[in-house]
């Protein structure tokens, strides 16, 4: 356990082996899934057969000046129908495939419309730029944003699925849902399976290292303004139990205990040694604790470099909000391109 505001355990603290790191992983990735809760199914956050995906439905085609435009349906293992763009560039892909890429939307009534649509807001649609640049992409919505609100409620409100799942939690759903998405996209023909990154901003950023710790079809992460600290958090219940969007209720419990059962370095490092890409803004209102953010991250590039892959982490900070500003998020896409060549 780790107190609450006290000092950070280093990740690597009487680790001097790989087998020794593997072992500690392993504990904190079996913490991890328990704080997940418990499905109605039993989920093992594991990626199944592209058979077994069940397809998607197309609602409609759009072709636009330098892809097409797919606004599709598929369901998640709950049966629960999930909307989503897929963008598939005109130019035809080289062999073996398009490189692809999951592009997560933050926070937003409008979800995948933010990311995928000229009308999305300025230094938000990056799915939109990353179908320019050659890639396919895949947005889903995710619970409660877009198309997938619950009837009769507004955006952001998880009550109606933990009426629905009380033992489960939304990260959890997420996640799983994640997995499903990366289960149609690595089943289409024109993509290569093996070239397969996720992109996010806000809740989209730490969406994406949250998958990228449990699924390895994802080969690269970008996270823009979406990794922060419990320590220095003005707001640490954001995590916990609130009148909106819940991710994991039990944090409350343990915030008023006063300790807790990980702490977000510990999580992201369930990735490594994937690729990732980390933008944070000092300046950010949402996640303005920073100084604990970059010892964070600097606890993350120890262990790249311990797993001999120091030159696979990058992270930036800059005089920024909470914004993917145009020269960050060309430095991501070239780190994609890069990370996710044939």
């Amino acid at each position: 356990m780790n107190r609450f505001n006290g000092d950070m355990m280093p990740l690597l603290e009487g680790i001097h082996t790989l087998d020794a790191w593997m072992e500690k992983e392993s504990r904190l990735r079996e913490r991890w899934l328990q704080l997940l809760g418990e499905p109605p199914r039993p989920v093992d956050y594991k990626p199944n057969a592209a058979a077994d995906s069940g397809g998607f439905r197309v609602i409609s085609e759009h072709d636009e000046e330098d892809h097409t435009r797919l606004k599709i349906v598929y369901h998640s293992p709950e049966g629960d129908p999930i909307h989503a763009y897929l963008l598939l560039p005109h130019e035809k892909p080289a062999e073996g495939g398009y490189p692809a890429v999951l592009a997560l939307h933050p926070t937003t009534e409008n979800g995948k419309d933010d990311v995928c649509l000229s009308s999305g807001r300025e230094n938000r649609r990056y799915g939109l730029e990353l179908v320019q640049r050659g890639f396919a992409v895949l947005a889903p919505d995710s619970i409660t944003f877009g198309d997938r609100v619950y009837a009769g409620e507004e955006p952001f409100q998880t009550a109606p699925f933990y009426q629905q799942h009380p033992a489960w939690t939304a990260v959890g759903k997420m996640l799983s849902d994640h997995i499903t998405a990366v289960d149609v996209l690595s089943s289409l023909p024109q993509v290569n399976s093996h070239r397969i990154g996720v992109i996010g901003h806000s809740l989209g950023g730490y969406n994406g290292w949250f998958l990228a710790g449990v699924d390895e079809r994802i080969k690269a992460v970008v996270s823009s303004c979406g990794f922060t600290m419990f320590r220095g958090d003005p707001e640490p219940n954001r995590w916990g139990l609130r009148e909106w969007f819940s991710h994991i209720p039990s944090i409350t419990d343990s915030l008023s205990n006063g300790s807790l059962p990980f702490e977000w370095h510990e999580i992201a490092a369930l990735a490594a040694p994937v690729p990732m890409f980390m933008w944070c803004g000092m300046r950010d209102p949402i996640f303005p604790n920073w100084r604990e953010i970059a010892s964070g991250l600097g606890e993350l590039d120890g262990l790249y470099d311990f797993l001999g892959a120091s030159s696979a982490f990058e992270c930036w900070f800059g005089h920024e909000g909470h914004d993917f500003p145009p020269d960050i998020r060309q430095r991501a896409y070239a780190f994609l391109e890069k990370k996710l060549a044939a």
